[in-house]
């Protein structure tokens, strides 16, 4: 109660003070005393937790966040969130169960009864209720008008009969992704993915559809549920390239966004209240999405049980090619990233302000970082053939 009655000194709206638990750990400085409002019911844990100006916890049932850093404007409505980060505008309704490693960019939002791990949302991303949606990354949109979506009762198919979880999923990508300026993804309601699948900007998939395969950029696609039976073969990889590929790309493109974040994002979060804190919150959930990646690639390459040239290559380097990705350190130009965060401008202000020739010049360097990686990993692996 005493760092309740501190919350209240500094200015924070508690009501029922006697129902709010806040951790030994917590530091009450890291919390704003401008305009938080916290609601019965709530628990605040973890010693790195921030929570920024005019948050809102717990308006529609108790709340618990461990860890977790809240940009201004925040509003987590009820549930459960722990290691995740949740820049400026973010909304999430009642019932969330946001797991490790998940970063909600600013304006993105998600309905009641959402869950989430190792999740990325861009900004404006939109995801509906009774939403699994675990091991992703979702992009596309250009405003909260024209933002990526996805319908209530979507489910992201991560775990495989085999067991393993090299099953991570692009939604649009970071390479285009970052800059705004592309086509929102629409994956509608009732439907799911088996991942590891690619959709393309400006994708729309029908309600109920299940994808299997990836989606190119403008595609609309009605994938209709038809039942068939076939012997069950666990370890049995039939387009085992196409995994490799998937994982690696997916790893690339982490690495291109933790680029981003210290070359691009990191001086534009020197103004902002708690910045320092965002930021290195934002890069240590980048960096453990990388490392659960890295591990579950690690780990899906050593149970591959064939002993056809593809399958022994792949078990006897792809630990390497994990630790290959584990270790890569990209950099953008220094003189691009300053003319990416000329002036004082918000984040998604300053984004709306580049001029074309920039935004070109930023995703091929980004693109670059992708290619890089991807090209290094197959060369290590002797590039596993198509399928």
């Amino acid at each position: 109660m005493a760092t309740v009655r501190e919350l209240i000194e500094r200015g924070v709206t508690v009501f029922a003070p006697e129902t709010v638990y806040l951790g030994p750990e917590v530091n009450p400085e890291r919390i704003s005393g401008e305009g938080v409002v916290i609601h019965p019911g709530c628990r605040i844990r973890g010693e790195r937790s921030v929570i920024s100006a005019r948050c809102e916890l717990g308006a529609e049932a108790p709340l618990t966040i461990d860890n977790c850093a809240l940009g201004q404007d925040v509003k987590l409505k009820g549930g459960y969130a722990t290691d995740s980060v949740f820049l400026a505008g973010v909304e999430v309704g009642s019932g969330a169960q946001l797991r490790e490693a998940c970063l909600l960019e600013e304006q993105s939002a998600a309905a009641h009864n959402v869950g989430l791990k190792q999740t990325i949302l861009f900004p404006y991303a939109t995801i509906g209720s009774l939403v699994n949606f675990c091991d992703c990354l979702l992009a596309g949109g250009t405003s909260r008008s024209n933002h990526a979506e996805v319908g209530s009762g979507y489910i992201h198919f991560n775990f495989t009969p085999a067991g393993h979880k090299a099953t991570a999923s692009l939604f649009g990508d970071v390479v285009r992704g970052v800059w705004l300026r592309e086509q929102p993804v629409f994956l509608g309601g009732g439907g799911g993915a088996v991942g590891p699948v690619r959709v393309g900007y400006g994708a729309v998939v029908g309600a109920g559809s299940i994808l299997k395969d990836d989606v190119p950029d403008d595609t609309q696609v009605v994938v209709p549920g038809v039942a068939s039976t076939h012997p069950v073969k666990r370890f049995a990889y039939p387009r085992l390239a196409r995994v490799v590929a998937h994982n690696v790309e997916y790893i690339a493109q982490l690495l291109a966004l933790k680029c981003w974040y210290q070359e691009v994002r990191a001086p534009l979060y020197t103004p902002v209240e708690y910045g320092n804190e965002l930021l290195e919150a934002a890069l240590r959930v980048i960096d453990a999405a990388i490392g659960e990646r890295t591990k579950r690639f690690a780990a899906f390459t050593e149970s591959v049980r064939s002993e056809d040239a593809d399958a022994r290559r792949l078990r006897e380097r792809g630990g390497d090619v994990a630790g290959y990705l584990a270790a890569y350190h990209p950099r953008l130009d220094p003189e691009l990233a300053r003319r990416i965060t000329v002036g004082e401008q918000p984040y998604l202000a300053t984004l709306s302000a580049l001029d074309d020739e920039t935004v070109i010049t930023g995703q091929q360097a980004l693109a670059a970082i992708v290619a890089e990686v991807t090209a290094s990993a197959q060369e290590m692996l002797h590039a596993l053939p198509g399928e």
